[in-house]
């Protein structure tokens, strides 16, 4: 795969798929590397050339021990990849952390961003709504077993999980070092986004799961008011890997925002 350099000297690993006109960047969530979207990439590959790639600390990239994870840090990483890759602007799609990522791509480099979708993300503290401390306590629960099935429930319904028993995409980047996965840790917990908001131009989409409490499904109305002119789509019955799990309602959904541009 090839590899792009970031502004502090990073290595970053990315791969490009597809055969359409457009391109989209997909982004993945927080400790995870571009397997994030192994179970549905093929579905926006049929329409655009795609992007992923792996965030500084996962899969093939460089994996610093210093303190440059961030979720700007990482939207400069972005840039990098597509200057690398030649692509002067890109519709991107970013969940979970990716899509605190992506906020920052969109309000600091809006050149580079055509269309956005915003999934099952938040504004980040302090004014967005934080996962209950009930919440924390299973994740954080010492019995590493009992914490990894806790996470799969937040991201899958029991019904999902019943009928597909792995492997799991979803759930954190297994070669990931103990150092990088406490700085990814931090660069989400540390995102604030609140004030950049108003200043994302492209036309944006909000997509949440009405049952994500992993990430609650109330930030999703507050990235839409916040941006102006986005739209908000909340998916019944989904948690936080909606668009895993009800990959039939979701990826349409975003393709035909995305496609509404003719690129």
């Amino acid at each position: 795969m090839p590899l792009a350099t970031a502004p502090d000297g990073v290595s970053l690993s990315y791969e490009v798929r597809g055969a359409g006109a457009g391109v989209l960047v997909l982004l993945a969530g927080q400790a995870n590397s571009r397997h994030w979207w192994d179970g549905v990439r093929e579905d926006f590959d049929a329409v655009f050339r795609t992007i992923t790639f792996d965030y500084r600390g996962t899969g093939d990239s460089g994996k610093p021990r210093t303190e440059s994870y961030s979720t700007p840090g990482f939207a400069a990483d972005v840039v990098a990849i597509l200057d690398h890759a030649g692509v002067e602007a890109a519709h991107v799609y970013g969940t979970s952390m990716g899509g605190r990522v992506a906020q920052w791509l969109a309000a600091d480099h809006p050149d580079r961003v055509r269309r956005l979708v915003l999934g099952c993300t938040s504004p980040g503290e302090p004014h967005g709504v934080e996962r209950d401390a009930e919440v924390k306590r299973a994740l954080g629960q010492r019995d590493a077993a009992a914490a990894r099935r806790t996470l799969l429930e937040l991201m899958y319904t029991p019904g999902w999980l019943a009928t597909h028993p792995g492997p799991y995409h979803t759930i954190g980047d297994p070669a990931m070092t103990p150092f990088a996965r406490g700085r990814h840790l931090l660069a989400s917990a540390r995102h604030n986004g609140w004030d950049a908001l108003p200043r994302i131009a492209a036309p944006t989409l909000v997509v949440h799961g009405t049952d994500d409490v992993f990430n609650p499904a109330r930030n999703a109305p507050l990235l839409a008011e916040r941006i102006p002119g986005a739209r908000l789509r909340l998916i019944p019955g989904a948690r936080h890997a909606y668009f895993e799990e009800f990959r039939a309602v979701a990826s349409p959904l975003v393709l035909d925002f995305l496609r509404e541009s003719g690129s």
